[in-house]
């Protein structure tokens, strides 16, 4: 058990603390092609001219498609200019106005090496994105453009049942994904389970659009019409979605609700799970402190949900009411997740690939088996 859980927990500190940027999400790409390249007897993989991945099993089944869906991308700043120790960075993401003033960066490079800066100006009204200009202060490598750059932090660590790292959203659910996945791969009837990873989620989904928009058009893109997606997310916890409550059943989130039919499916797994083992523990909630693809994919006619992990410092940003408020100043900070909630979604995601299609019906189904059952009673 503890090589297992040792096994796990490296995965995540791993995948976790790669530097990624929507449109720059190489360095997870080639961590999931060395994983890929391990279990290429058993799997198929397939990329679009986006980037995203879809993994399958090479005998797949004639059930609709269940993936289990996760963004490769987190917020993160792109070079776009160097001159000697000066850059301009645009910033892809969400994040306040006052995190970025006089914060300390590290930039990737393509040969290789890490360097050191601080930001010295914000235009916050470029667009698309931010930008930014950082002076170089320390490291090695020769910056150009397209190099990633973030927020310098210290390495991951997990104790105490936390895991506080560079960008949990959504690497942490891309690592649940994988794990769960690995145990269910060659199982009996989990045939037509796989994975989809998507690129670009935090600036508009552009990565989830371009796979719904495919598949809706019929122009053989990566997915069948006929899936149905479990997206995973990191998502702000808020007092009533406590860090360490459970991996949650998300319904929604701040633009729209979700499949009824699958999330409802999915809740009464959850509880059964729990009414058999009180040990398992799990939300259900709305979650509207942002966005996540299973609205991008409901709204192209998908049939999709959302599971989540309750987030801490979502998007790096430390107690950002109080900032927001005046009452605290902005300090960017580590992700941060419980490992028994991470644990708990894991499993959680076995529990749905093993029984979802053993599920008595919808929830309409269910209520008119129940009226037909009690309606005597108002008729007599």
């Amino acid at each position: 058990m503890s090589t297992k859980r040792d096994d796990s927990e490296s995965l995540l500190l791993e995948l976790t603390a790669l530097p990624t940027a929507a449109g720059k999400e190489h360095r997870v790409q080639e961590f999931l092609d060395r994983w890929l390249a391990r279990r290429s007897r058993s799997l198929k993989w397939r990329r679009d001219r986006t980037g995203n991945l879809l993994i399958r099993r090479k005998a797949p089944g004639r059930t609709p498609p269940l993936l289990i869906t996760a963004h490769l991308d987190h917020p993160a700043f792109v070079v776009r200019a160097s001159e000697g120790r000066d850059l301009e960075l645009e910033f892809r993401g969400g994040v306040h106005d006052a995190y970025f003033v006089d914060s300390r960066i590290e930039v990737f490079t393509s040969d290789g090496g890490r360097r050191l800066g601080r930001i010295t100006e914000l235009d916050a009204a470029a667009k698309p994105f931010k930008r930014v200009r950082a002076r170089l202060t320390g490291g090695s490598g020769k910056v150009g453009a397209g190099d990633v750059g973030r927020w310098l932090f210290p390495p991951a660590t997990i104790s105490r049942d936390r895991l506080r790292t560079n960008a949990c959203d959504d690497l942490a659910a891309v690592a649940a994904a994988l794990e769960a996945f690995d145990s269910i791969r060659t199982r009996r009837g989990c045939e037509h389970v796989g994975l989809l990873f998507t690129v670009a989620e935090e600036v508009g989904f552009l990565g989830a659009i371009e796979v719904a928009r495919n598949a809706t058009r019929g122009r053989g893109g990566l997915v069948p019409r006929s899936s149905r997606l479990v997206c995973l997310e990191n998502s702000r916890s808020f007092a009533e979605s406590p860090i360490g409550g459970g991996p949650i059943v998300r319904v929604g989130d701040r633009m729209s609700v979700f499949s009824p039919d699958l999330t409802n499916s999915i809740s009464r797994i959850c509880q059964e799970e729990s009414d058999r083992d009180p040990e398992f523990r799990w939300q259900r909630r709305l979650m509207p402190g942002g966005a996540c693809e299973a609205t991008a994919f409901s709204s192209f006619g998908f049939e999709s949900t959302c599971l989540c992990l309750p987030l801490g410092n979502y998007h790096n940003m430390q107690r950002v009411d109080e900032v927001l408020a005046g009452k605290a100043p902005a300090r960017v900070g580590r992700e941060e997740i419980s490992m028994s909630d991470y644990r708990g979604l894991v499993r959680m995601l076995e529990l749905v690939a093993r029984r979802l299609d053993h599920e008595s019906g919808s929830t309409r189904s269910r209520l008119e088996r129940l009226h037909e059952e009690r309606r005597f009673v108002m008729e007599g």
